[in-house]
């Protein structure tokens, strides 16, 4: 079966960096594409930022460019998203997600498969 697994989240203070990891099991990964994405109590899943399989990136958030840097491993079946000079607003739980494809897609359903989440937390 499919498993997605977040990992490097934490608590980090206003200005920091983290760098997030997910690595994926049960599926021909470079099939798909990948994406992060990342939810805030009370809000919305939002996109963050995704990869395709030929490599090509996308970013969502305005406030994402400059400061989020995504990366895939194709060989060890891992995507990164590097994130510096973190603001509180960045507080959330992030989520990694594959859909099959070639193409990056900002929407929560067009993603088949997600991890359990890693909350990150910026401190002012």
């Amino acid at each position: 079966q499919v498993q997605l697994v977040e990992s490097g989240g934490g608590l980090v203070q206003a200005g920091g960096s983290l760098r997030l990891s997910c690595a994926a099991s049960g599926l021909t990964f470079s099939d798909y594409a990948l994406g992060w994405f990342r939810q805030a109590p009370g809000m919305e899943r939002e996109f963050v930022a995704g990869v395709s399989g030929s490599g090509a990136y996308a970013y969502d958030l305005d406030s994402a460019r400059g400061r989020f840097t995504i990366s895939r491993d194709d060989s060890k079946n891992t995507v990164d998203l590097q994130m510096n000079s973190l603001v509180p607003e960045d507080t959330a739980v992030y989520y990694c997600a594959a859909r099959r494809g070639v193409a990056v897609r900002p929407k929560t359903w067009e993603y088949d498969y997600w991890g359990q989440g890693t909350q990150v937390t910026v401190s002012s």
